[in-house]
């Protein structure tokens, strides 16, 4: 795992967004493995519900998962999220931060993306880290620890 969080990624427009669109700012960085699907619409619209709250405390919010740029410009406009969605299509990010490993899914282990959220500073540092997080509840329990909402 990495202490700085270094990335060059496409949104769901196709632009290039990298760490240093976020120098000086706050920002949670959420990994959910597949758009469209139950349990990344439930975390996503928790984190968009949340926006206004996280923003006031000056955190600024990103999603990402190995989807195509197309498929999460059509999430976004789907459940009208009001943040950017990042294609990690090749999983270096991923994998630098620790949220690519095995899982269990009904038993049966394989590897995949592990839904994961990481809080990073004003100087780009990695401060927390949740791993391997469920998709309900999980947005609440990280505006208790941020916010202390």
């Amino acid at each position: 795992m990495t202490d700085r969080v270094v990335f060059s990624l496409s949104n769901q427009d196709g632009e290039t967004v990298t760490d240093k669109d976020f120098a000086g700012s706050k920002y949670v960085m959420f990994f959910y493995p597949r758009a469209m699907t139950p349990g990344c619409t439930v975390e996503s619209c928790d984190f968009r519900d949340s926006y206004d709250q996280f923003a006031e405390a000056g955190y600024r919010i990103v999603g990402v998962s190995p989807d195509p740029p197309s498929r999460n410009r059509k999430f976004r406009e789907k459940e009208d999220l009001n943040f950017d969605l990042l294609s990690d299509e090749d999983l270096e990010l991923a994998k630098s931060l620790g949220a690519w490993g095995e899982k269990s899914l009904y038993g049966k282990l394989s590897l995949g993306l592990l839904r994961s959220t990481f809080v990073v500073d004003t100087d780009g540092k990695l401060i927390k880290a949740y791993r391997s997080v469920k998709a309900t509840g999980h947005v609440a329990r990280v505006k208790a620890d941020l916010l202390g909402a």
